[in-house]
């Protein structure tokens, strides 16, 4: 995850205070409550795609050989092995 816990708690916090603050969505809930709600989905979609990055890795060490002999290239391999499972899978990231 490339964000702190204290990142995205705050950025929920400002997400919901913002979103409030500008009638954009009215709150059945107390902001403490929802801002914790928006913490847990973004904290949830970005552990998502750490497993998928994970999961690309393990991908590409079966053509370590290649990427070591110049024949690939590791990032540009791991941005497509990444967008197909992506795009196979219907994610959103």
């Amino acid at each position: 995850m490339k964000l702190t816990p204290m990142q995205v708690r705050s950025l929920s916090d400002e997400m919901v205070s913002q979103l409030s603050r500008h009638g954009l969505v009215k709150l059945k809930v107390p902001a403490e409550t929802a801002s914790a709600m928006v913490e847990k989905a973004l904290t949830d979609d970005l552990q998502a795609e750490d497993r998928l990055n994970e999961e690309v890795e393990k991908i590409l060490k079966a053509h370590e050989r290649d990427i070591a002999a110049g024949r690939m290239d590791y990032k540009t391999m791991f941005d497509l092995v990444k967008k197909k499972l992506v795009r196979e899978r219907g994610l959103v990231l």
